[in-house]
């Protein structure tokens, strides 16, 4: 896959989005917001607090994003101006009645950075990149409580779908087909 940034000005700054390595300390940041976050939601959800430190520390470490690295996937992080703003990572998952399928994994932006067009510009990356690894398709699963993430999706065509995977936190599974390049 090329290393080409998407520029989008949207105000006075704009917005980049680059591969990054998984192990980068701007990953590793952004990727310990992201599951603060998430990780916060469903604790007060379901258990009326936020997260222990001992559990948050456990999330971050049981997910490395070696799944993320090349050649079968990818780590792409948004910056506002210069300031590192969120992810969205993909990776290769094999095929599905022929197509070739990737999964789009921890797509976020920092509560700070939203309202201004990220999104969109990420989630739209993230499409190019799994075409870029040879997806036909692309799937995702997220959870209930995520409303956000989920009227996202269904505003960028995504449609709900069956179980596509089978982990813990998984409510709702998404799916859609990818034109191809130019298309």
């Amino acid at each position: 896959m090329t290393h080409t940034e998407i520029r989008t000005p949207r105000t006075a700054s704009s917005w980049t989005i680059t591969p990054e390595a998984v192990g980068s300390p701007v990953a590793a940041a952004l990727w310990r917001a992201y599951y603060t976050e998430v990780s916060d939601r469903y604790y007060l959800l379901h258990e009326g607090r936020k997260t222990a430190p001992d559990e948050l520390e456990r999330e971050v470490a049981a997910e490395t994003g070696d799944d993320l690295r090349p050649p079968n996937g990818v780590l792409l992080v948004a910056r506002y101006g210069s300031e590192p703003a969120g992810t969205a990572g993909v990776r290769l998952m094999g095929d599905m009645k022929g197509t070739p399928i990737a999964e789009l994994k921890r797509v976020f932006l920092r509560e700070d950075m939203r309202g201004k067009g990220g999104a969109a510009l990420l989630l739209a990356a993230a499409e190019d990149a799994a075409r870029a690894l040879g997806a036909g398709q692309i799937i995702l699963d997220t959870r209930l409580d995520l409303v956000e993430a989920r009227a996202l999706y269904a505003r960028h065509g995504y449609e709900e779908s069956e179980p596509l995977t089978e982990r813990m936190y998984a409510e709702c599974w998404y799916a859609k087909k990818l034109a191809p390049a130019g298309g």
